[in-house]
């Protein structure tokens, strides 16, 4: 037993081995059993003398070594049954995880299809004779595949939505706010629920047809185009969440301006990304996703905000790092930190190392998946 604790257990033993090997220690472990058992008979039919005492003794310590071998044979054989065991179900599963994405991209491209069966005819332009804010977007026959991305990987409808419902609060009384980057139309649903009318915008087209389909107003436009559609002070509140991310230098610093425009005095702006200030967050989130273009550290985006003419531009964190994935740090005993001898105290200075080394690569690492920089137009 005690063997077999501090083994790993080598998967390569074949199960004829285990069972010769588990036949042998049975033979041992009835061997010395039998043998213990006529010692104690012996001694018992006579005065118990320093020899049966010896030969009792004897006997007592080979069956005790016979029981470790014994149990140590048995837990292998259990061992390698489990290991057979979680082997075949792993192998199983192994399809699960591609038939769900599978069957997640299937019913967002049945989605597309029958959206786009039921479409009218495309126009160049509209009844007034300007052109559509859609019109020169890649209408791309593989945009479902990106909204099966987001199914996957983002989090489900509301998990989504429980996490923007923290920026509600800032659009309070506000009405006419735009999504940017409005997605599935998680944050829309939530608007809606308060009250407060909103539309989203989206280049992606199923991602403004499944925002569409849970009844909140999402259009397919770009969204420097849509702002750029927009009179000076149309807005009571901006949002796009997860989008900055996506998008060229020079295209985001357009976009910030024109919301400064478009925005009412006083009216938030909410630009929520991923923290790449968190190696964590860039290494997972970030790195995943082929149409990320840029991170954007959180001094920047506060920068930007600022320099456009936003005020009480502030940075709020979001989504923090569980502590069980965290760097521990080790408690040593009182006693141990008040011994005064030389081996105490030299414990006492590698472990102050450690933990403040591990406090260090928290800080780096295992900080805060998100944020955002939350500003109010001038």
């Amino acid at each position: 037993m005690a063997r077999f604790a501090m083994e790993t257990f080598d998967s390569s033993t074949t199960a004829d081995e285990l069972e010769r090997e588990q036949r042998d220690a049975d033979a041992r472990y009835n061997a010395a059993l039998t043998a213990l058992d006529r010692a104690i008979v012996g001694a018992q039919a006579r005065a118990l003398s320093h020899d049966d005492a010896a030969r009792v003794g004897t006997a007592l310590l080979e069956f005790l070594q016979q029981i470790t071998a014994f149990v140590d044979t048995k837990d292998r054989r259990l061992a390698a049954e489990a290991a057979s065991r979680v082997d075949t179900l792993a192998r199983a599963l192994e399809p699960v995880a591609e038939l769900h994405t599978q069957v997640g991209v299937l019913q967002r491209a049945v989605e597309m299809l029958k959206r786009r069966a039921a479409e009218p005819a495309p126009s160049n332009a509209s009844s007034s004779g300007a052109r559509p804010l859609s019109a020169g977007l890649p209408h791309r026959d593989d945009d479902y595949k990106y909204v099966g991305f987001e199914d996957e990987f983002r989090g489900s409808d509301r998990e989504i939505a429980a996490r923007l419902r923290a920026y509600a609060p800032i659009f309070a009384g506000a009405s006419d706010v735009l999504d940017v980057g409005c997605g599935r139309g998680e944050f829309l649903a939530v608007l809606k629920e308060a009250g407060i009318t909103a539309t989203g915008v989206d280049a992606n087209a199923d991602m403004a047809a499944a925002a569409r389909a849970r009844g909140v107003r999402a259009v397919h436009a770009d969204a420097l185009s849509y702002l750029d559609s927009l009179p000076d002070g149309a807005l009571g509140g901006l949002i796009a969440a997860q989008v900055v991310e996506h998008l060229e230098p020079r295209y985001l610093m357009r976009l910030i301006d024109a919301a400064a425009r478009t925005l009412r005095p006083g009216s938030p702006i909410v630009l929520e990304t991923i923290n790449p200030a968190c190696w964590l967050a860039f290494f997972s989130s970030y790195i995943r996703d082929l149409t990320h273009v840029r991170p954007v550290h959180p001094d920047t985006l506060q920068y930007l905000l600022r320099a456009s003419g936003f005020d009480r531009v502030a940075v709020r964190y979001s989504a923090p790092v569980p502590d069980h994935m965290k760097m521990q740090t080790i408690d040593l005993p009182a006693e141990v930190l008040a011994a005064g001898d030389p081996t105490s105290a030299a414990l006492s200075r590698v472990v102050h190392a450690v933990n403040a080394n591990a406090s260090i690569l928290n800080n780096l690492m295992f900080t805060h998946l998100d944020y955002a920089a939350v500003g109010y137009r001038m």
